[in-house]
Parts: C-alpha cells; sequence; structure tokens
C-alpha cells in the first residue's frame, strides 16, 4: 500500500466515513490516477477538473455519481495533500434538480409479490414498507424489530444516525415466516451461510429480477422503493415532520423533494376552477 493511500484510508477512519464512501473514495481516486497514469500528488487543479468534465461531458455519468467524485478529490487534495485554495480549486455542485422516480401502489405491490423466494419478498417489503435505504435493509437484525410497537430501530444510518421507523403489519408477518424457515441468528436477510448479511449488490439484483418478473417499468435501482414510502405517504396526508423522522433526513428540505405527486393521484384531483362551478 502506497504511503498516500495509507494517509487518506487513516484520515477517513479518523472522520469516521462509512465503509460505503472510503470505497466510493479509493474507487474514484484510482479512476483519476489510471486516467493519467502517474501520481495522484504530482497532478495540478487543471488536470483534475479535466477528469470531472470528462465524466460530465463524455461518460455522462448520473449527477449523483459525479458528485462522489467531486466529494473525493476535493478531501484529497485540500484535507490530506493540503494544497491551498489559490493551487487546487473544485467548484460546487448544487443539488439535482431532477425528481426521484416513483412508482403507483398498484406497481409496487404487483414488484414486491413478484419473488418467489420468501427472503427476496420480506426484503423488497421492509425496503418499501419502512422506507430503508438498501444499506439498511441488508444489515436488518432481529433486535431491530419492536414487535409491539411495530418499529424498526436503524442503528448507523447515513451520517451514522440512529432513528426509528414505523413497520408493516404485513412485512413484520414475513419477517416471523423468514425466522421460521431459516432461524438466522443475528441478521435476517443473509447469505448461504446464513450467518453474513448479503451486500447491498445482492439486494439490487433481488430488486432487478423483481422488476423483469412483475413486468413493472423502470425507473430506478432499489432506492425506488424508498421514494414510492415517502410519496405514498404524503399523497395520504401524513405530516411531513413525522416522514422526515422516518427517513432520517437532516433537513425538511430533503423530504419536500418528495411532494411532487403520481399521475395516478393526480387523475384523483380536481382543478379548483371546476369545484367552484360544481357549487354553482
Amino acid at each position: 500500500m502506497s504511503p498516500l493511500r495509507e494517509s487518506v484510508q487513516l484520515q477517513m477512519r479518523l472522520r469516521g466515513f462509512s465503509p460505503r464512501t472510503h470505497e466510493s473514495y479509493i474507487h474514484a481516486m484510482e479512476e483519476l490516477a489510471r486516467h493519467y497514469g502517474r501520481g495522484l500528488e504530482t497532478l495540478i487543479c487543471r488536470e483534475v477538473q479535466g477528469f470531472l468534465d470528462d465524466l460530465i461531458r463524455v461518460r455522462k455519468l448520473a449527477w449523483a455519481t459525479i458528485n462522489v467524485y467531486f466529494s473525493a478529490y476535493r478531501f484529497l487534495y485540500e484535507q490530506v495533500l493540503k494544497r491551498p485554495a489559490h493551487e487546487f480549486s473544485i467548484p460546487p455542485r448544487g443539488r439535482s434538480g431532477k425528481r426521484p422516480g416513483v412508482l403507483s401502489r398498484e406497481e409496487v405491490g404487483r414488484l414486491i409479490e413478484a419473488p418467489r423466494n420468501i427472503k427476496h419478498r420480506a426484503l423488497l417489503t421492509m425496503t418499501y414498507g419502512s422506507g430503508l435505504r438498501v444499506s439498511e435493509v441488508v444489515r436488518l437484525r432481529l433486535r431491530d424489530i419492536d414487535r409491539g410497537r411495530l418499529s424498526v430501530f436503524v442503528q448507523g444510518g447515513k451520517g451514522h444516525k440512529d432513528r426509528y421507523t414505523v413497520l408493516s403489519q404485513r412485512a413484520l408477518g414475513l419477517l416471523e415466516e423468514l425466522w421460521r424457515k431459516n432461524r438466522p441468528a443475528e441478521f435476517f436477510f443473509t447469505g448461504r451461510d446464513n450467518v453474513t448479511p448479503i451486500c447491498s449488490g445482492t439486494a439490487q439484483a433481488v430488486y432487478y429480477a423483481a422488476l423483469a418478473r412483475s413486468g413493472v417499468r423502470r425507473v430506478g435501482g432499489i432506492h425506488v422503493l424508498r421514494h414510492c414510502f415517502a410519496t405514498h405517504l404524503m399523497e395520504t396526508g401524513v405530516d411531513i415532520y413525522l416522514i422526515k423522522r422516518w427517513m432520517g433526513h437532516r433537513a425538511l428540505a430533503t423530504t419536500g423533494r418528495y411532494l411532487h405527486v403520481t399521475a395516478e393521484h393526480l387523475a384523483r384531483v380536481k382543478s379548483p376552477l371546476d369545484t367552484l362551478y360544481d357549487k354553482a
């Protein structure tokens, strides 16, 4: 391991970065080094910006993916290599204006019922029914489930924040059925050894297989089920502050992105002009 890589990993550990951030940042740095064929400490700001521009214009990566590269290089050059501002600067990127993709309730129902495997059905049901991130659902433990209060304890979510979220009665039934079948010791969604939790990539594969089997349109990965959780709750009038707490958002503005409504919901809403003339 190179001294620079050791320094990067040390600083990430000291700052308490999640394992996923470790992996993403190291990958971004390896991509940059591979692109120029030189050590990262030898690159100048213009070269780093040129690679980022290539990601945007040529490779056309997703907004969120490019933001990871931006953050990784700021961390490397500003926090680890201590480049002064007059030597290294990457302009900030705002939030994406793209709204989260959502499915209708009927589509979600078809999707989560598609898998024949009880473990796969339970995984998708928990993701939607409790609004969990994929990294949270794959590490769901037996002790996180409160059957009496119908709640789920999410330990160490994004930003190392703990929270409680709602537990569906139907999802609870699937978890109980899964436990009776496999008798897992700690984690609900384990690999073949019935001990180690599955990885996020496996959960994504389960989602895409269910998508193909159900015939539901594709609007994104498994994270779409979390988007649907928030959107469908808002459509039924659940308080936005409660949804914010269940989702584990820091800012209300983040939860507010789900205030958009699906076409299915719009079809049931009358224009105020029509209601005006209904009274006439």
